[in-house]
Parts: structure tokens; C-alpha cells; sequence
């Protein structure tokens, strides 16, 4: 029996060590941790529970016979964060680059598919440097064995992915189909063809960064949702994310009841009396959220909307709000698309949404026009308008146009719709209203400054909207949260019967 449990040990303390010693202090001289220290920071301590760390490649070709390493390049298994049991596989750099061959993928494939059995979460931290070239169309077909898992889990169990390293060719698809994607600065890097392959073939030079970095994804593609300064940092986020999305698409919170009214003077003071004067909305979110905890979706991308997760009165809800801060909140293609997919994800995963608008309209140009406006704002508009979960939207200020339309408004589905005194419903604004209107007095200045206040009279308030029944109430700025809260509670048990079909047609 000792000899049996000395060979056991022997097997554990090597594959733990990975690709081995000089390959693990290269990895932290690069400023990145270990795939098994990054898994230790991840889950609750403890409670980590490896699969097949015994696992060897079979390949002969190219010499691969001779290099075998313990777990194949990835640890796979289960654990419990912040006491809830999640699925992870952490892709290890120290052997072959990480590089997925065909018993790497089988792995990964392993725990996706339990966890998609007991409906729980799957979190991937990648780090690889893409397939396996010796093994050809094995590591190519593992890819894609990956990927027909990453379909049918969708909308299933949340799946997310941390870019801790390089993440190349077929290998960026994985995360790309995932519902939340994140990057670690400096170390992360994620391109279907790297710099080398794009002098080959463009002759153009540009480094990693420049390529496929956080500066690229996180605020220019949109192709990441968050970018952190440092594995540490990103894995403790990632912790912090699994409090605000639930195990599964079957999942229901139980809700507090009975919120205690709580107003909150300082809101009644947050728009300004020059409606042309912007302000920060993220001051409405944070005082409606439960402590002030908000986990904001795609901070760096797309400005001029908000999306993120908080709790109000204990319920998890996804929070869209314009932003007059940046381009006066207008909805363009980004915006657009960045809000309609946090939309479908909230919807899959029985998430109540919460929307706050101060929207002009839509961003106008010949650039948004050329680039499909209209078909990437359709987009929000169908997310909206297809969700089934618990919808309470708050008008601030401006409402204009078909953005009116588009943001939550009661005639595409929302199920309570509130509005600030400070409303403004209206096709468009008073001004660019009137010189439509009045073409025939547009030089005659008394004339059209009495068109605008009449007609700012008329449409620059919630009145007219509420009277029609499309507000359900006017309400004072300071008593938003528990508006909110009671309508939750009220909604708890909402149910819609949806006609049968295969699935939707949204425009993508």
C-alpha cells in the first residue's frame, strides 16, 4: 500500500508542477500567474475538485511522443464560489504554450457538459497560444467540439471567459460566443491572425498590442466586456460578477417584501433646469442600487450607454440607462448593440431589467447610416421588445423620436412606466420641432419663439404620455428606489405565454 500511495503522490506533485520549474518562474516574470495560482485565488478555498490531472496526450507525430506532460496543458474541475458551485477549466502556458490538442479539448469538453447536466456555470481562463499544429485536424476538430458546446449551453448556464494570455486563431471564437468576456492588461491578447501572419499577408507591422489588446477590445471592437490591470484584479472581479447572475436559466431569487420607503432628496436635484446641460447617470444607478454596489457591463466601450448588474431591495436586476455625459446619451450602432445583447442575456438568465432614459434620439450621420443604423438599432428594439422578464423603465428627461420607442417604452412590452417630472416626450425637440412645423416663419424670430414655447408647453413634459395611460405615474425623483422595488415585488410572479417557434429571426 505505500508503494501504491508514494506513486500517487509522485503523479500529483508532477502535474502540479506543470511544465515544470523554469517554466513557471518564466510565467511570473512575465507578470502572470500560474494557471493552478489563478485557480486558487478564483474559488472559495478548499473547495477545488480536479478532474483528469493524469491526462496525456496521444500523439506520435513531430516528436510529440517525447514530450508528455501530466493534465496535457489544462486543469480542469469544479468548485464553489462564494459558496455556489461553478465548472472551470485554466489553461496552463508552462506546458506547450497552453497549446489545445485533442485530449486538452476532451477535458474542457468533460466539464462543460456536467455542467450544463446539474446547471451550473462555466468560467474559462484562456491562455494558449491556439491549436496544436503536430496534431492537425484532432486539435482543429477539438476546437470545434468546444464550440458546439458553447452553442448548445447558451442561454442554459452562464458561461464566461477571462483572457489571461494569448488567445489566437480558432481559439478567439470560444470566448467570443460566451456570455461575458474580460481581459487582463498587458498579458491578454486575443486576434484570429497575429502580427506575424498580418506582415506576411498585408504587409502591414503592428505589435500585439496594437493588434488584438485591451486597447483594442475593450474600447474600440467591443469584442470584451471589462479589462483589468492584473490577473489578481481580474479573478477577484470575477467573484464579485457571480453575485449579481444566477446558476442557471431555471433559477428564480426569492424577493424581499414590503421595501421601506426611503427617499432620497438629493435625486430631485440631479437634472438640471437647462435641459440642454448634461449630467451623470451613473449617480441615479448607484443610488438606487443596494449599497451603492453596481458591476458595470462594457465600461469602455459604447459611453453613451450604460449596462450593468446591482441588487435593488435584495433582487438581482440588469440596469440599461442612457448617459448624457457622452454624445447627450444618443443611441448609435455601438450603443445599440451593446445594449441589446446585455438585454438578451438578462432575458435568458431571468433577470428583471431596469431601464433609466434621457435619449435625444438616434446619433444622426452618413457614417451611422453607411454602417447599418437601422439594422443595428433594430437590434435593441427586438431585445426589448422579446424579453419576457420583469421590465420597469424611468424616464428622466428626454424622450424623443423613435428612441422613445425603442428604450423600454410601455408600447413595445415594459410592464410599469414611470416618469420624472422632467420629462420630455415628444418626436423631437421644441426647436428642430418647430422649424418643421412653421417652415413659413422661420425669419420671422417672435414668431417662431412663441412656436417653441407653446410646443415645448405641450410636449416638454410627461403629461400628455401619462393621461394616454403610457405612463403609469409621475413620480418624484426621490422616491425612484421604491417605485422600483414595489413594482419587483408586484412582478414577482409575471408570466407570458409566447406563441411556439423554433427561435427568433432578430437581425443580426
Amino acid at each position: 500500500m505505500r508503494e501504491t500511495t508514494a506513486k500517487l503522490e509522485e503523479h500529483r506533485s508532477r502535474s502540479e508542477l506543470g511544465g515544470g520549474i523554469d517554466r513557471i518562474k518564466t510565467q511570473h516574470q512575465r507578470g502572470k500567474l500560474t494557471a493552478r495560482e489563478r485557480l486558487a485565488i478564483l474559488l472559495d478555498p478548499d473547495t477545488f475538485e480536479e478532474w483528469d490531472r493524469f491526462v496525456e496526450h496521444r500523439s506520435h507525430d513531430f516528436g510529440l511522443d517525447k514530450q508528455k506532460f501530466l493534465g496535457d496543458g489544462v486543469i480542469t474541475g469544479h468548485g464553489k464560489i462564494n459558496g455556489h458551485l461553478v465548472f472551470v477549466f485554466s489553461q496552463d502556458f508552462t506546458v506547450m504554450g497552453g497549446s489545445l490538442s485533442e485530449m486538452h479539448a476532451k477535458k474542457i469538453c468533460k466539464i462543460m457538459d456536467k455542467a450544463m447536466d446539474v446547471g451550473a456555470p462555466v468560467i474559462g481562463l484562456n491562455d494558449s497560444g491556439g491549436a496544436r499544429i503536430q496534431e492537425g485536424v484532432l486539435s482543429l476538430g477539438g476546437y470545434a467540439e468546444v464550440f458546439k458546446r458553447n452553442v448548445i449551453a447558451s442561454g442554459v448556464i452562464p458561461q464566461i471567459s477571462l483572457i489571461m494570455g494569448p488567445c489566437a486563431g480558432g481559439a478567439v471564437y470560444s470566448p467570443a460566443m460566451t456570455d461575458f468576456t474580460f481581459m487582463v492588461q498587458d498579458t491578454g491578447y486575443m486576434f484570429v491572425t497575429g502580427p506575424d501572419v498580418v506582415k506576411t499577408v498585408t504587409g502591414e507591422v503592428v505589435t500585439s498590442e496594437n493588434l488584438g489588446g485591451t486597447s483594442v477590445h475593450a474600447i474600440q471592437s467591443g469584442v470584451v466586456h471589462g479589462r483589468f490591470s492584473n490577473d489578481y484584479d481580474a479573478l477577484m472581479e470575477i467573484r464579485r460578477l457571480m453575485d449579481f447572475i444566477p446558476q442557471n436559466n431555471r433559477e428564480h431569487q426569492p424577493l424581499k417584501t414590503s421595501p421601506a420607503i426611503t427617499p432620497i432628496p438629493s435625486l430631485n436635484k440631479l437634472v438640471p433646469e437647462n435641459s440642454q446641460h448634461p449630467y451623470d447617470m451613473k449617480e441615479l444607478i448607484l443610488n438606487v442600487a443596494d449599497d451603492g454596489e453596481f458591476f458595470e457591463i462594457h465600461k469602455d466601450w459604447a459611453g453613451n450607454i450604460i449596462t450593468g448588474f446591482c441588487q435593488i431591495n435584495g433582487q438581482r436586476v440588469g440596469i440599461v440607462a442612457n448617459q448624457p455625459m457622452v454624445l447627450a446619451g444618443c443611441l448609435d450602432i455601438n450603443a445599440s448593440r451593446k445594449a441589446a445583447r446585455f438585454v438578451r442575456f438578462c432575458d435568458c438568465f431571468n433577470i428583471p431589467l431596469v431601464t433609466f432614459v434621457d435619449v435625444p434620439g438616434f446619433l444622426p450621420g452618413v457614417d451611422q447610416e453607411k454602417n447599418g443604423i437601422i439594422s443595428h438599432g433594430s437590434k435593441l428594439l427586438f431585445a426589448f421588445a422579446e424579453a419576457t422578464v420583469p421590465k420597469i423603465t424611468v424616464i428622466t428627461r428626454k424622450a424623443y423620436g423613435g428612441a422613445y420607442d425603442v428604450m423600454s417604452s410601455k408600447h413595445i412590452g415594459a410592464d410599469v412606466n414611470y416618469a420624472w417630472p422632467s420629462a420630455e416626450i415628444a418626436v423631437m425637440g421644441a426647436k428642430g420641432a418647430v422649424e418643421i412645423i412653421f417652415r413659413k416663419d422661420i425669419d420671422d424670430p417672435e414668431k417662431i419663439n412663441a412656436h417653441t414655447n407653446s410646443y415645448q408647453e405641450k410636449f416638454a413634459n410627461p403629461y400628455i404620455a401619462a393621461k394616454l395611460g403610457y405612463i403609469d405615474e409621475v413620480i418624484l425623483p426621490q422616491d425612484t428606489r421604491t417605485k422600483i422595488a414595489r413594482s419587483l415585488e408586484m412582478l414577482q410572479n409575471k408570466h407570458i405565454m409566447t406563441p411556439w417557434k423554433k427561435h427568433d429571426n432578430i437581425s443580426l
